[in-house]
């Protein structure tokens, strides 16, 4: 039992590493792409919103997905419509926070790092929309 709990343990560690890692080079082509970072990891209550950044009068919400092993049915899978909604809301209370950006115009973009068949870095502007 504490094997398999240590190996558990051990996988998360592993798995957030890997989110960071991701997130860091998400940021990275970010700011090559003149974007302007705001946050990262605005949690709230509802959910957390991975990367807020900004490019000209654009506020961009932006998912970073890091799948090694994955494929399109997995990231599907990994942002789905439940998933969408949380971060919404979540941007929705950003926006309440920060009413400095009221009249940015909102995208929602999805980031994949390292999966095969696509470059390291895959950018998918207005991945989904606030109207779902």
């Amino acid at each position: 039992m504490e094997e398999s709990m240590e190996e558990s343990l051990n996988e998360r560690k592993s798995t957030c590493s890997l989110g960071h890692e991701g997130e860091d080079k998400a940021c990275a082509f970010l700011k090559e792409n003149s974007y302007r970072i705001i946050e990262r990891n605005f949690r709230t209550r509802y959910g957390e919103i991975d990367i807020i950044t900004q490019k000209d009068d654009v506020l961009v919400f932006v998912e970073v997905k890091a799948l090694p092993s994955g494929n399109a049915e997995t990231l599907s899978h990994e942002l789905d419509l439940r998933k969408q909604r949380k971060i919404i809301k979540t941007a929705n209370f950003f926006l309440l926070k920060h009413r400095e950006y009221n009249n940015s115009k909102i995208r929602f973009d999805v980031i994949v790092i390292d999966m095969p068949n696509l470059p390291s870095v895959y950018h998918i502007q207005d991945a989904f929309s606030e109207f779902l």
